[in-house]
């Protein structure tokens, strides 16, 4: 399954209040029991000598609590309960802001950006690693058929387009028995559903975006998937029906990497097992007499040009083997432990002396404003990680025209590769070294790896492979499955990296869920990344705007605002404790509950809105210099340093109140209530005048 259980997120933002909040209740417990032993001294020494005092000779036994418990009280708003409240409640306008954004809309399908969650947007801010899918993500997922090599020949390497090349219609109208079984594995080993308009015409509904562009190339090319009713498929080629019962389906897994259906031709009774897959998966199946070399050069061919390849293979059952394996696929289905291994090591049994017919390739193009956004976010200081299931030559040239990396002689690409431990070992020691030395840009250099090397690098020589995540800024993954995805999220993750996995598919759900930050792609594939994401957009590009306008706005905002909250809740408590030192250290309060509640809630309530709105820089001036993000990744508005300057403003300030407040009524007869009232009317006028400094 690639959908596994989400996490509960922390943002680094929350994870700092909560360090500064336990810093404060230590101040505050010290501050009490200083101020409880100076009071219960005072009273012992010198109240008792005041007649208008009259402390009784002898108290209870709990008279030593009573001072510390009355500072504890008049302490207790140091730390400022509101401060949560108001977070999530700003989070969640930034949320709205961002579902509100229209520069965010997708003008092809009109569909708008939305975030799910609404505590993590300050996260966006400080995003120092995004992992991306490649196939939906950073291309358009709309696949066409360009190319294909059936039994050796090549098509469409002149004009680019298999379906115009004379030299394969000429095939398929004089009837190749290769090019015919080769058209008929393309209509049939899928799962896609023909529907027929009131026009006339068939349109297609498939889970796979390959599926649907191999099912239109065979029906351009005469092999029509016309209709399925319960399991007979019907094709129409030229002037014929052929008609095909399905026996089985053997799904595509990421660990198979292939997916084949069991028919049986109504024409001649015999069963066939058809097949199609990366080329891992199906060429080292071939029966031991057939000759795969040509194949194997096509597969590179394509994949140099950035074209998806599938292996298209067959073979003809026996109805003793069909039979004897059914017994065994079925009980593998219905078992409830390991059923997923088991119905793989079963598929195994089947799926072998395959006769490979052919190769196609399929075009994916690249996204509109997709290098754009990667030098972009590359220039905040972001570095990308590339984590797909395809070919690596296929996933370089997509690297290669995304701007993802650079061209030879000035990109230098490094591989981790090998079969064996040892050889792995020796590749990976060879590119640490590499990386360790080297003084390159970050996209200059980057390292590659598939997904069985990856898998040992994991499991043997994880320490390694975790030094060279912390090297290196660029990176692609090929052939890795959904669950190892999700794996280089959590080793990122443990360096202390903010990561961001974005994807479109099923398969990308647990990278999403296992990220700080997941953004889903409403894309081809459906809703199932966008649903289980934390944002969803509709086009790459938009990955832009997201991080620099609304992650960089919320940071400072949230920054801002939990500091703010701090500050005015100091800055009265401190107020309280000078105003012991002329009370004879009893704890009596300042402020009676009812200003401090209105202090609290209605006063100093104003800037809460004012921060939301907060732009200290324009959309367009953070868009055109992204190095602004710099501050944010390094958390330079929210940390212990910062908060002690607020912490000591809030001191500085009190003084001045304090001071102030007290000699102005030193000589005169007047009710405490008025010095309250002067000081707590101080109190708002200065933080009115920090908000008013701060923001803009």
């Amino acid at each position: 399954m690639s959908r596994g259980i989400p996490e509960p997120k922390l943002t680094a933002v929350d994870a700092m209040i909560d360090k500064l909040t336990g810093a404060i209740f230590v101040f505050q417990i010290v501050v009490v029991l200083v101020l409880g032993v100076a009071g219960n001294v005072w009273k012992d020494t010198e109240a008792r000598k005041q007649w208008y005092v009259l402390y009784p000779n002898e108290g209870p036994w709990y008279e030593l609590l009573v001072i510390p418990l009355r500072f504890e009280l008049l302490c207790s708003i140091m730390i400022p309960i509101s401060v949560k409240v108001s977070l999530d409640l700003v989070k969640s306008l930034y949320a709205k802001f961002i579902d509100w954004d229209n520069e965010m809309i997708d003008p092809e399908t009109g569909t708008p950006s939305h975030a799910t969650n609404t505590a993590i947007s300050e996260d966006l801010g400080q995003v120092e690693y995004i992992l991306t899918d490649k196939t939906g993500t950073l291309t358009e997922n709309k696949m066409i058929f360009r190319r294909c090599c059936i039994s050796g020949h090549f098509y469409g390497n002149e004009n680019g387009d298999a379906l115009k090349d004379v030299g394969l219609l000429n095939a398929v109208a004089s009837g190749s028995p290769d090019v015919i079984q080769f058209l008929t594995v393309m209509a049939v080993c899928n799962t896609v559903i023909p529907i027929q308009s009131k026009t006339g015409a068939i349109l297609y509904k498939a889970q796979s975006q390959d599926e649907e562009a191999l099912v239109h190339a065979a029906a351009k090319l005469h092999m029509v998937f016309v209709n399925k009713n319960a399991n007979i498929v019907e094709i129409r080629f030229n002037a014929s029906v052929l008609h095909y019962e399905v026996l089985e389906i053997l799904e595509f897994t990421s660990d198979r990497k292939r997916m084949s259906v069991v028919v049986r031709d109504c024409q001649s009774g015999k069963i066939i097992l058809l097949s199609k897959g990366a080329d891992e998966a199906v060429l080292p199946y071939a029966h031991a007499g057939q000759q795969t070399r040509n194949f194997i050069e096509a597969v590179e061919q394509y994949s140099q040009l950035g074209l998806r390849t599938l292996c298209l293979a067959w073979r003809e059952l026996r109805e003793d083997e069909y039979a004897e394996w059914s017994l065994m696929f079925k009980e593998a289905s219905s078992t409830l432990v390991d059923r997923e291994w088991r119905i793989a090591e079963v598929c195994q049994r089947l799926e072998h002396d395959l006769e490979v017919l052919g190769v196609t390739a399929i075009e994916d193009r690249l996204q509109d404003g997709v290098p754009e956004t990667i030098e972009t976010l590359r220039k905040a200081g972001i570095n990308f990680w590339m984590l797909t299931g395809d070919k690596q030559n296929t996933a370089v040239q997509i690297a290669l025209s995304c701007n993802f990396i650079s061209p030879e002689p000035k990109g230098q690409l490094l591989s981790i590769d090998g079969k064996t431990v040892d050889e792995v070992c020796r590749s990976l020691e060879r590119v640490l070294l590499t990386m360790r030395i080297t003084t390159s840009e970050p996209k200059d250099v980057a390292f590659v790896v598939d997904g069985w090397a990856l898998e040992i690098a994991l499991k043997h020589y994880r320490k390694a492979f975790t030094e060279l995540a912390i090297l290196s800024r660029t990176a692609i993954c090929c052939r890795v499955t959904p669950s190892q995805k999700a794996q280089l999220v959590e080793l990122l993750k443990s360096c202390d990296y903010r990561t961001l996995a974005i994807g479109d598919g099923g398969n990308d759900v647990r990278m999403i869920q296992q990220a700080d930050i997941g953004v889903g792609i409403s894309g081809r594939e459906g809703l199932q990344a966008a649903r289980a994401a934390d944002y969803s957009i509709g086009k790459f590009r938009f990955l832009k705007r997201l991080i620099l306008v609304h992650g960089r706005y919320s940071y400072n905002r949230t920054a801002f605002l939990s500091q703010y909250s701090f500050y005015k809740s100091l800055l009265i408590c401190f107020i309280q404790i000078f105003f012991s030192f002329i009370s004879g250290v009893s704890g009596t309060s300042l402020f009676n509950s009812v200003s401090l509640m209105a202090y609290n809630v209605f006063y100093t309530s104003i800037p809460v809105l004012v921060s939301v709105l907060d732009k200290d820089l324009s959309e367009q001036t953070v868009m055109q210099h992204p190095q602004i993000l710099f501050y944010c990744q390094a958390g330079r508005l929210l940390n212990p340093s910062t908060f002690a300057g607020w912490f000591g403003r809030s001191l500085f300030h009190a003084i001045v109140v304090f001071v102030i407040s007290i000699h102005v009524y030193a000589y005169e007869k007047s009710e405490m209530e008025e010095v309250s009232m002067v000081a707590l009317s101080g109190c708002i006028w200065l933080q009115a005048f920090v908000v008013a400094l701060e923001t803009k």
